[in-house]
C-alpha cells in the first residue's frame, strides 16, 4: 500500500478529518476530535490503536517483528508503529486502521461520534 492510498483510506472514514498538528512532516487523521493514526510522511510509516495495551497489541509485533513496533510514548496504551513498505501485507493493514478507528470512535462520547 503506497502513502497516498493509506491517507486516502484514513481521510474516506466517516467524520475523519486530517491535521498536521507537529508541522508538515506528520499527518495525524482524527474523528470526534481524537487521533486514530498518526502517519510519518517522511519515514512513510503510521502508528495505529492495535489493542488496549501494550500487551495486547503484542501479538502483531510478533507477527512482524521487524515491521511493527511499539510507538513512542503512546505504546503503553496499545498503539504500534507499522512501516508501510515491509512485509505487512494490505489486507491487514487495512484491518489494523479500522480497528484503530473503531477504537477511538468506541470512546467518543455519542454526540461525537460519526452518523
Amino acid at each position: 500500500m503506497t502513502l497516498d492510498e493509506l491517507i486516502a483510506y484514513c481521510a474516506g472514514k466517516p467524520g475523519a478529518e486530517e491535521t498536521y498538528p507537529w508541522g508538515e512532516a506528520e499527518l495525524v487523521c482524527k474523528v470526534g476530535g481524537k487521533a486514530f493514526a498518526f502517519i510519518g510522511l517522511d519515514v512513510h510509516t503510521v502508528g495505529l490503536k492495535c489493542g488496549v495495551d501494550a500487551e495486547a497489541a503484542a501479538p502483531w509485533r510478533e507477527r512482524f517483528p521487524d515491521d511493527i513496533t511499539v510507538s513512542g510514548y503512546v505504546g503503553r496504551y496499545g498503539w504500534n508503529t507499522i512501516a508501510l513498505k515491509g512485509s505487512v501485507p494490505d489486507d491487514d493493514l487495512l484491518e489494523l486502521v479500522d480497528g484503530s478507528y473503531e477504537a477511538v470512535v468506541a470512546r467518543l462520547p455519542k454526540r461525537k461520534r460519526p452518523a
